[in-house]
Parts: C-alpha cells; structure tokens; sequence
C-alpha cells in the first residue's frame, strides 16, 4: 500500500478509534489524542492525576479498541522486579530426571502494559521497567529474552504531593515520550459521567487497529520528512530548558535541569505524527509546538525559586515557545 493510502487509512480509523472510545470516557480529547500520538511513535505514556479521574479506564478503553494483548501491573510498595519481569523456578526434566532453571514470563511480556500507580512502589522496582522500555528485552540469569513488537508501557501515577507515593527516578521518567496531566471535567462532562456510570447500558467496544496495521502506521510516521528549520527550532527549544547552555531569563532563574538529546527525538516525532493526524505531508514549527509540553513537562527540575514563586514547569515552557 502506497503512503498516500496508509494515510488516508490511517485518519479513517483514527475516527473510529476516536468513536469507540467516546463510548466509555467522557471528554478528555487531548489526552486520548496524545496517547493516539505515541502509539504512532512507538512511546510510552506517562498518565498523571489525582485518583478517580480515569486513568485507569481510558487505557483499559484504548487496549480493548487495539487488537493486541494487555496486561496490567498493580504497583504497591511490596511489588518486587521479578514480579514485572518474570522469575526463573527449578524444573525437573521427565525424560533425564535432571533438574534445570526454567524462565517463567512476567507480565511485562505483552503488547500493552498498565502500570498502575506505578509511583507507589519504590524505585528499586519501578528500575525493572528500564530495559524493557528501551531494548525491548529482559535479561534475567545471563539470558535476554526478547519482547514482540508492538510494546507499550502506559503508566498511570498520582501526584507526589500523596500520600504513600514515590518520585520516579529521572532516568524512568525519561523513558516516557508524554507525561500527560489528567484534570477535573468540566460540569457537563461529569454531568454525563455520572449518568453513564449510574445505569447498566453498556456499548460494545469494538477492535479497530490490529498489530500489523499499527506497526505500518508507525514506519509512515518515521518515513514523514522533516525540513531543517523545524528540527533546528525543536533542538534550540531543548537547548532553552538547559541552564548552562541557554542565555533565557527564564531559564537561569527557575529551571536547575534542563532536557536532554531524547527529548529532541521525541519532539520531531510526535510532531510528525501530529502533521499526519491534520492531513499534512511534513510539520512545521507549530506542530512541534503542540507537543512540546507534554515531552518537556516531566524532563525538567525547576529550582528553589520557582517553587516559592509558585511557577510550575508549564508556564516556563509556554514562555519559551513564544521565542524564535
């Protein structure tokens, strides 16, 4: 199929992707959109909000909408890595009667994985995610074992601010494309809410997007071209939120650690993917500009000062994007 096909494919069911998920959440456009968005890029999503916003349920949704296999991880405090990744147990072979070490897969192994409240259990855990969502892979006893593609990590977490939560370490939270922040619905949001969850009419979710179909919108979004100018300003936009590289006022005054190079990789990617979704052949600066404080938000350490002014990490980026 030529490209201009898998595009027009590609909004076609984008639509109904959209369509099947109204059938359960209720709003809620922009973080389904940005969750469309890295499903395109071959990211993970970092889901932030206090609990009873539907978290939860907006990724269970968009895994019954995929036709690719889910698993859900409930991170507590006494969760252990080899709870994720998998343990190995001894086995006795019936045909010799030796015993030998036999790997049993966690639930990492799947397409999709929920990791829900994943800041709710210590670090030392949530580091077992690491491999798995940069090479793919477990590597447990000296052997590597290799996850199938597609792989999604879709965490869900509660603001640190909680009670019984852990901070993400940054080399976790760099791992994520999006860190996406869930707010209260407006009135006539709830309104709906409350009436959809108080009765027993149920839709049928229906599979719209299976794994081949996804992995050939995934290399579309890669083969997107992409001018010079747009990968310039997305990697001086970066370059801003560093303190020892960037002149900005802003950025000396309230941010102790800026972005790094992935974060550039991911601004161009997902601003692809946004290109493709409006029905364009390349982005530009605005689409970068769409995506950019989701992919900054959570890859950026404000200091003492702006904790004391109340500035929070959006408000510095809106300012930076408003510079050439």
């Amino acid at each position: 199929m030529d490209n201009v096909k898998l595009l027009e494919k590609l909004n076609n069911q984008k639509t109904k992707f959209y369509d099947e998920i109204g059938k359960v959440i209720v709003g809620q456009n922009d973080v389904i959109e940005h969750i469309f968005i890295a499903l395109l890029c071959r990211g993970h999503i970092l889901l932030e909000g206090v609990p009873g916003l539907g978290k939860t349920l907006i990724i269970k949704t968009i895994s019954d909408v995929l036709d690719l296999n889910f698993n859900r991880i409930q991170f507590t405090p006494d969760l252990m890595p080899s709870d994720i990744t998998g343990t190995e147990i001894i086995n006795q072979n019936l045909d010799t009667g030796n015993r030998e070490l036999k790997f049993i897969k966690g639930p990492i192994f799947s397409n999709i994985v929920l990791a829900d409240e994943i800041n709710r259990t210590p670090p030392k855990t949530q580091s077992a995610l690491l491999e798995a969502m940069q090479e793919y892979s477990v590597t447990t006893g000296g052997k590597t074992y290799n996850i199938d593609k597609p792989f999604f990590v879709l965490a869900t977490q509660n603001p640190i601010e909680q009670e019984g939560t852990y901070p993400l370490p940054e080399a976790q939270l760099d791992r994520f494309m999006f860190n996406v922040l869930i707010d209260y619905p407006p009135f006539n949001d709830e309104l709906d809410i409350v009436k959809s969850n108080t009765t027993t009419v149920k839709d049928n979710i229906k599979k719209v997007i299976n794994s081949k179909e996804l992995n050939d919108y995934q290399d579309l979004v890669r083969n997107v071209p992409v001018s010079d100018n747009v990968i310039e300003y997305a990697v001086n936009f970066v370059h801003k939120t560093r303190p020892s590289e960037s002149s900005h006022e802003l950025t000396s005054k309230y941010i102790d650690w800026g972005a790094g190079p992935r974060a550039s990789s991911f601004l161009i990617l997902a601003a692809k993917a946004q290109a493709l979704l409006c029905g364009k052949a390349t982005p530009d600066i605005e689409d970068v500009k769409k995506v950019s404080i989701p992919v900054l938000r959570h890859r950026i350490i404000l200091n003492f000062n702006a904790e004391a002014e109340g500035i929070k990490i959006d408000d510095v980026l809106k300012e930076l994007s408003k510079e050439k």
